[in-house]
């Protein structure tokens, strides 16, 4: 609903941040203000910062990581276990894992899941470039570390499928995540639990 006493530059502004997860019109207005109330400390930085980021940041073309390099540093660390594998919905989980020092092998980005109501279909994620990898003859197990929901569950049985004639070994989390949570959400100490205790799928 627009305001009568608020510009259109202030408009776009609210309308951009209401875009933004956990934001609604109300939260963006509120943030809108704070940031123009703050401009020379807060906004004019955080201006700087998305134009930087929007400039220098992309997929790594091997795991789909967000990084300044191509490929991403985890891709090109050298202390990395080349022969595992960890499938992630999204980057956010990706870093969650990371936090909690879980895993050292290398990571694998689909960048969603497979979803009858939204319409993604097995075409919209990054699953060819996961058939490609589990390929690869240094590759044994590959560990489907998706949201335990109802879609991160029917697209780990469809990898799953997808994967076995690559005579990978493919594990799951199991223990530590609860039916509807989400990894980037859940505190380091049960994504441990939940990759100690995998189990095949």
């Amino acid at each position: 609903m627009r305001s009568a006493s608020a510009g259109p530059e202030i408009e776009r502004l609210i309308t951009l941040l209401a875009k933004l997860p956990g934001l609604g019109p109300r939260s963006a207005r509120r943030a809108a203000l704070h940031l123009l109330g703050k401009r020379d400390m807060l906004m004019r930085p955080l201006a700087d910062a998305l134009a930087d980021a929007a400039d220098k940041i992309q997929a790594c073309s091997t795991c789909g990581n967000l990084d300044v390099t191509d490929p991403c540093a985890v891709c090109a660390a050298p202390n990395r276990q080349d022969g595992a594998i960890c499938v992630v919905e999204t980057v956010g989980d990706l870093w969650a894992l990371e936090r909690a020092g879980a895993f050292k092998g290398r990571y694998h980005v689909l960048g969603g899941v497979l979803s009858a109501l939204d319409g993604i279909r097995p075409e919209d994620l990054n699953i060819a470039r996961l058939i490609e990898r589990a390929a690869d003859e240094a590759v044994t197990e590959i560990v489907l570390a998706l949201n335990a929901t109802v879609d991160g569950q029917t697209t780990a049985h469809y990898l799953a499928d997808k994967l076995e004639p690559c005579g990978v070994s493919v594990t799951s989390l199991a223990r530590g995540v609860p039916v509807g949570g989400e990894l980037d959400y859940l505190d380091d100490g049960t994504l441990a639990a939940a990759f100690r205790s995998r189990s095949s799928v």
